[in-house]
């Protein structure tokens, strides 16, 4: 007979293989919920595409992106991009500039600039190169404006640029090339304000980038215009063309960005959402952290960012957003005769906007040849100069708990107010503040003074919460070493290089202890 020993050790062999079994069970079950949660697909609703992370680790570190308006308004090259819109208006001076140079719109429609728009010096790999130099991140085309010209090899409309003028897959370049230097790829669509907002006689409304008027081709019943001018049955247009189009570029160029320029809400909120889960769905199967980003209340922003045109915010944001910018004082296309900012108030923009956890969104405007002007492609290398040596100040940063001092504020508004924005200048009186790991940066928005007291009041006590415990300070681009000191109530004291620095902005760096 087996000793009662026995008995108690055999069935604790018993009960270990059995909790083992039920182990690899569990281990099992679980291995197959992650991998479900790993496949489980963002659902057209807003509670599930909020899931998604509007803003990844490599978005918040970029910092600097350039787009570009370029289509077949660069061909009139004339007032703005919004060329196609008034050339209809009788009185207004775009009319009579097209009546007086090409005709009669009835005649000479704007779908008969297409032949005319060849890009000939077109230069995918030169483009691409010249952003990188700028220290851009990210670039990409504006893939459509508001006049229904597709700047990418379409098979939705006739109206692109692989079946018409320059017989060119101009996005398809662009995606091997920016990709190609490392850069992500971005593309933007204004082709929401496209379809016409009312088909009745002479109530053109001001949504509507194109008027209804009676012999004018954006009436017309051709199938192919209406497909360029938007004059179609609402719910055709916003299924095929609006969605399609969307849906055609992620498919061929997976952009890493695509970004939405306003009157999104005129789209049904349906097939918002449809595209939103289509293409963070074909993101997540390539492993691909993408980003979406509106103008507008159009989209939530649990998954996608704010952006504000021709403007930005007046204090450091709680989330990654963005401002669209151009480097001309004008037109965003290019016109003749079309001004250009000074490079130091594009760097102090894009500046000013990191130090509020915000990302730039630059647009230049090229010839309708292809070549972009010699005064932009100045400004951007002289920023990207200044980005190459001073960069490790903006890249890779957030906002410290205040984005700077100074007398200069920026005014409150969108792009409703972008008027005042566009006045706005900084001088060495305004300094911004970035921070990563254990160093605060101090750009000071100009030429500091040689040999003078320079005080960073924003260190002091009263203002912070945390006193930094400070280790070193010192100004980047010089060699000297740099007295400070630390006073609770004016804040961080330095004396600056004795040696003049002939800087677009100064950097000081503040290293920290541990």
């Amino acid at each position: 007979m087996k000793s009662s020993k026995f008995k108690i050790f055999t069935f604790l062999v018993a009960i270990g293989v059995l909790g083992c079994a039920e182990k690899k069970e569990a281990d099992s079950t679980a291995l197959k919920d992650t991998l479900t949660v790993e496949k489980e697909q963002y659902a057209e609703d807003w509670a599930s595409l909020g899931k998604h992370n509007e803003s990844p680790e490599w978005f918040k570190n970029a910092k600097l992106g350039i787009y570009f308006h370029w289509g077949l308004y660069s061909v009139p090259a004339f007032k703005n991009e919004w060329y196609p819109r008034w050339m209809h208006f009788k009185d207004n001076e775009v009319y009579k500039h097209h009546v007086e140079k090409y005709g009669e719109p009835s005649e000479f429609g704007y779908h008969d600039f297409a032949p005319m728009f060849k890009a000939e010096k077109f230069d995918a790999d030169s483009w691409a190169q010249l952003f990188k130099d700028a220290g851009a991140k990210f670039a990409g085309p504006v893939a459509e404006h508001h006049d229904g010209y597709a700047m990418w090899d379409s098979k939705i409309t006739p109206w692109d640029v692989m079946d018409t003028g320059p017989k060119r897959d101009i996005t398809g370049e662009l995606e091997k090339a920016i990709k190609g230097k490392d850069m992500k790829f971005i593309t933007a669509f204004h082709h929401a304000k496209n379809l016409q907002r009312s088909s009745e006689l002479g109530k053109e409304e001001p949504l509507s980038h194109y008027p209804y008027f009676e012999g004018m081709p954006p009436s017309s019943n051709d199938p192919d215009l209406q497909l360029m001018y938007g004059n179609m049955e609402h719910e055709k247009w916003y299924k095929e063309v609006w969605l399609g189009k969307l849906k055609e570029v992620v498919d061929n160029y997976h952009p890493d960005i695509v970004w939405f320029d306003y009157v999104l809400g005129n789209i049904p909120e349906e097939y918002r959402k449809d595209f939103a889960a289509y293409y963070l769905n074909e993101a997540k199967e390539k492993d691909q952290e993408v980003v979406i980003v509106r103008k507008q209340h159009d989209l939530p922003l649990s998954m996608s960012v704010e952006d504000l045109e021709q403007a930005r915010k007046n204090e450091v944001g709680t989330k990654t957003w963005m401002t669209d910018a151009t480097i001309s004082n004008g037109s965003w296309c290019y016109t003749e005769n079309l001004g250009v900012k000074p490079a130091k108030d594009v760097l102090h923009m894009l500046i000013d906007i990191v130090s509020k956890n915000g990302v730039l969104l630059l647009n230049v405007s090229p010839k309708s040849d292809g070549t972009i002007p010699d005064n932009q492609k100045d400004g951007l290398l002289q920023m990207g100069d200044w980005l190459k040596r001073y960069g490790e100040a903006i890249y890779d940063t957030e906002a410290w708990y205040t984005f700077g001092e100074g007398p200069t504020k920026e005014p409150e508004g969108h792009f409703e107010n972008h008027q005042a924005f566009m006045k706005l200048t900084y001088s060495n009186k305004d300094i911004r503040y970035t921070t990563k790991d254990y160093t605060i940066y101090g750009i000071v928005l100009g030429s500091i003074e040689p040999a003078k007291e320079l005080i960073l009041a924003s260190f002091a006590k009263e203002r912070i919460l945390d006193v930094p415990t400070i280790e070193n300070v010192s100004v980047l681009g010089s060699d000297e070493k740099i007295v400070w000191n630390y006073d609770e109530e004016k804040g961080l004291t330095l004396k600056t290089p004795a040696e003049p620095l002939d800087e677009l902005a100064t950097v000081i760096k503040v290293t920290i202890s541990q």
